[in-house]
């Protein structure tokens, strides 16, 4: 059955010990172990955090929470599978901006309606990406990128790891808020889009923070700008993009944990507070710090949403604004 109709049909009188069924979930939640899904290959900033949360879940509710990568299809065969199982709060997403925030305006049919099939729980973090440079190239600050840019209109190239990706994104953000023409160079994946900006073969790229850091503090990357509104604090010296000469601008990047409509709300409710509870503990400060990410878990589930909501439709007017087709 559609998550949506399954929704729908849960709230008809006919069904009411279907939701009597529910309620006793919630009550024994969790009663086996929860499988948490990340809808990408293993390796990527998303394992951490549920390693971060799911163990300490575990640990207060008795429970595994099992990591369970999905990978494929951008996002969408994770996100998916969570979006048709049951509604019990034993299988959840850890999604990020790519299958919750970006597809939905990249993709004209999708499986799935984020919106409308999946519950937000928690916005577990943001984090900005980095405008990063080869050295070679003749700009030391992003003024001095953008009057290069003016000069040569499509002849400065930006790496991404894919099309529809938040780096690409970054990107094209860049281009339409600097007034500016740089083209785009998918990759499948950061490493090779990053190997290709240090060895000098594409200009520069929108990177995620972790995987630059040590290439920026070695030289063999020139940091021009972070992404978000206030500068890192693992890049403390590195402006912002908007105060560095790009008003305006502005890209985050995120991870929520959602779960399949029609969970119970007391469901949802203690899988938000605990999340909200790890997130405040040392441990996940000093994690989050390493990551120049922070927390929004003291949203409420419907302010997650509400957030969630807004990134789909800014990144579907930009997709139609750029005319970025999936690959």
């Amino acid at each position: 059955m559609h998550p949506s109709r399954r929704a729908i049909l849960l709230s008809m009188p006919g069904l009411a010990a279907a939701r009597a069924g529910l309620a006793q979930t919630a009550a024994a939640y969790p009663a086996r172990a929860v499988r948490v899904v990340i809808p990408s290959a293993p390796g990527g900033l998303t394992d951490g955090f549920v390693r971060l949360v799911g163990d300490a879940m575990q640990q207060a509710w008795g429970q595994p929470f099992v990591m369970d990568h999905r990978p494929g299809a951008g996002g969408i065969v994770g996100t998916e599978h969570v979006a048709r199982a049951a509604p019990d709060g034993h299988t959840l997403l850890m999604g990020n901006i790519g299958p919750l925030g970006i597809n939905p305006g990249l993709y004209p049919r999708l499986p799935y309606d984020a919106a409308r099939d999946l519950a937000p729980v928690s916005l577990v973090a943001v984090y900005p990406n980095v405008l990063v440079v080869n050295p070679a190239v003749p700009a030391r600050n992003v003024a001095e990128l953008v009057a290069l840019a003016k000069a040569r209109p499509g002849a400065l190239r930006f790496a991404s790891a894919g099309i529809g990706q938040s780096q690409h994104l970054s990107g094209e953000m860049f281009n339409v808020t600097a007034g500016v023409q740089m083209t785009h160079v998918p990759y499948r994946g950061t490493g090779p889009a990053l190997s290709d900006v240090i060895g000098g073969h594409v200009e520069m790229m929108f990177s995620n923070l972790p995987p630059a850091v040590e290439a920026i503090r070695a030289g063999r990357l020139r940091a021009l700008g972070v992404t978000g509104t206030a500068r890192s604090a693992v890049l403390p010296e590195v402006p912002t993009i908007a105060e560095a000469g790009v008003p305006g601008y502005e890209v985050f990047s995120w991870i929520a944990l959602v779960g399949p409509a029609g969970m119970p709300g007391e469901i949802v409710a203690r899988l938000h507070a605990e999340t909200a509870r790890v997130a405040r503990t040392e441990e996940a400060g000093r994690y989050y710090l390493s990551l120049g990410a922070e927390p929004r878990t003291e949203l409420s589930p419907e302010q997650a949403g509400a957030y969630m909501q807004r990134e789909r439709e800014r990144w579907a007017e930009l997709i139609r604004r750029a005319d970025i087709r999936p690959e």
